[in-house]
Protein backbone atom coordinates (compact mmCIF):
# COMPACT_ATOMS: atom_id res chain seq x y z
CA UNK A 1 0.00 0.00 0.00
CA UNK A 2 0.80 3.36 -0.77
CA UNK A 3 -0.16 6.42 1.06
CA UNK A 4 -0.02 9.97 -0.27
CA UNK A 5 -0.35 13.31 2.15
CA UNK A 6 -0.30 16.77 0.22
CA UNK A 7 0.68 19.81 2.45
CA UNK A 8 0.94 23.27 1.35
CA UNK A 9 -2.44 24.81 0.20
CA UNK A 10 -3.68 28.04 1.52
CA UNK A 11 -5.57 31.49 0.53
CA UNK A 12 -2.77 34.24 -1.70
CA UNK A 13 -3.64 36.75 -3.89
CA UNK A 14 -3.08 36.71 -7.58
CA UNK A 15 0.49 36.93 -8.81
CA UNK A 16 1.70 35.70 -5.44
CA UNK A 17 3.14 31.85 -5.06
CA UNK A 18 2.81 28.69 -3.09
CA UNK A 19 4.74 25.72 -3.05
CA UNK A 20 3.00 22.23 -2.70
CA UNK A 21 4.00 19.09 -0.85
CA UNK A 22 3.20 15.39 -1.77
CA UNK A 23 4.79 13.26 0.89
CA UNK A 24 4.68 9.49 0.01
CA UNK A 25 4.91 6.38 2.19
CA UNK A 26 4.58 2.93 2.27
CA UNK A 27 6.48 -0.04 2.11
CA UNK A 28 8.05 0.10 -0.90
CA UNK A 29 7.78 3.48 -2.43
CA UNK A 30 8.92 3.49 -5.64
CA UNK A 31 6.35 4.80 -8.23
CA UNK A 32 7.23 5.18 -12.26
CA UNK A 33 5.35 8.83 -12.35
CA UNK A 34 3.76 11.19 -9.70
CA UNK A 35 1.07 13.61 -11.10
CA UNK A 36 -0.94 16.55 -9.75
CA UNK A 37 -4.17 16.83 -10.60
CA UNK A 38 -6.51 19.70 -9.59
CA UNK A 39 -10.68 20.21 -9.34
CA UNK A 40 -12.18 23.17 -8.90
CA UNK A 41 -15.94 23.39 -8.33
CA UNK A 42 -18.55 21.83 -10.76
CA UNK A 43 -15.48 21.09 -12.76
CA UNK A 44 -14.22 17.97 -13.82
CA UNK A 45 -10.67 16.91 -12.25
CA UNK A 46 -7.81 17.95 -14.64
CA UNK A 47 -4.22 17.18 -15.30
CA UNK A 48 -1.79 19.84 -13.76
CA UNK A 49 1.88 18.62 -13.96
CA UNK A 50 3.71 15.15 -13.87
CA UNK A 51 7.31 13.89 -13.25
CA UNK A 52 8.96 10.75 -14.00
CA UNK A 53 10.04 9.72 -10.64
CA UNK A 54 13.53 7.75 -11.49
CA UNK A 55 14.57 10.35 -14.12
CA UNK A 56 13.25 13.65 -13.56
CA UNK A 57 11.14 14.45 -17.03
CA UNK A 58 8.31 16.74 -16.19
CA UNK A 59 4.90 17.23 -18.14
CA UNK A 60 2.52 19.97 -17.91
CA UNK A 61 -0.66 21.29 -19.04
CA UNK A 62 -0.73 24.35 -21.08
CA UNK A 63 -2.29 26.16 -18.73
CA UNK A 64 0.16 26.15 -16.03
CA UNK A 65 3.14 25.92 -18.52
CA UNK A 66 6.10 28.48 -17.46
CA UNK A 67 4.13 29.19 -14.06
CA UNK A 68 4.46 25.99 -12.46
CA UNK A 69 7.08 23.94 -11.57
CA UNK A 70 6.68 20.19 -10.26
CA UNK A 71 9.97 18.54 -8.90
CA UNK A 72 10.83 15.20 -6.11
CA UNK A 73 13.39 14.32 -4.00
CA UNK A 74 13.56 11.02 -3.98
CA UNK A 75 15.08 10.50 -0.93
CA UNK A 76 12.16 12.02 1.20
CA UNK A 77 10.06 10.26 -0.99
CA UNK A 78 8.36 14.04 -1.61
CA UNK A 79 7.19 15.55 -4.88
CA UNK A 80 6.44 18.93 -5.16
CA UNK A 81 4.32 22.04 -6.79
CA UNK A 82 5.99 25.20 -7.12
CA UNK A 83 3.20 27.21 -8.46
CA UNK A 84 4.26 31.03 -9.43
CA UNK A 85 1.92 34.25 -10.38
CA UNK A 86 -1.02 31.95 -9.42
CA UNK A 87 -4.41 33.37 -10.63
CA UNK A 88 -7.87 33.30 -9.27
CA UNK A 89 -8.91 30.36 -12.56
CA UNK A 90 -6.15 28.67 -10.40
CA UNK A 91 -8.16 28.05 -7.10
CA UNK A 92 -8.96 24.32 -6.51
CA UNK A 93 -8.70 21.32 -4.46
CA UNK A 94 -5.04 19.88 -5.56
CA UNK A 95 -4.63 16.39 -5.42
CA UNK A 96 -1.32 14.57 -6.03
CA UNK A 97 -1.13 10.73 -7.44
CA UNK A 98 1.15 8.06 -7.87
CA UNK A 99 1.39 5.57 -11.12
CA UNK A 100 3.39 2.22 -10.43
CA UNK A 101 2.99 1.39 -14.07
CA UNK A 102 5.77 1.70 -16.41
CA UNK A 103 4.72 3.68 -19.45
CA UNK A 104 5.94 5.83 -22.35
CA UNK A 105 5.28 8.93 -21.64
CA UNK A 106 3.78 10.78 -17.87
CA UNK A 107 0.00 9.91 -17.67
CA UNK A 108 -2.33 13.00 -17.91
CA UNK A 109 -5.46 10.68 -17.24
CA UNK A 110 -6.57 10.18 -13.59
CA UNK A 111 -7.75 6.86 -14.15
CA UNK A 112 -4.22 5.72 -14.79
CA UNK A 113 -2.74 6.58 -11.72
CA UNK A 114 -3.07 4.07 -8.73
CA UNK A 115 -3.12 5.89 -5.35
CA UNK A 116 -4.20 9.44 -4.06
CA UNK A 117 -3.81 11.93 -1.58
CA UNK A 118 -6.20 13.96 0.30
CA UNK A 119 -6.21 17.03 -1.58
CA UNK A 120 -5.03 20.55 -0.36
CA UNK A 121 -7.22 23.39 -0.84
CA UNK A 122 -6.02 26.35 -3.32
CA UNK A 123 -7.74 29.43 -3.08
CA UNK A 124 -6.46 32.58 -5.04
CA UNK A 125 -8.05 36.14 -4.47
CA UNK A 126 -8.51 38.25 -7.24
Amino acid sequence: QVQLVESGGGLVQAGGSLRLSCAGSGRTFSPYFMGWFRQAPGKEREFVAGITWSGGGTHYADSVKDRFTVSRDNAKNTVYLQMNDLKPEDTAVYYCAADLQAAREIPVLGHEYDYWGQGTQVTVSS
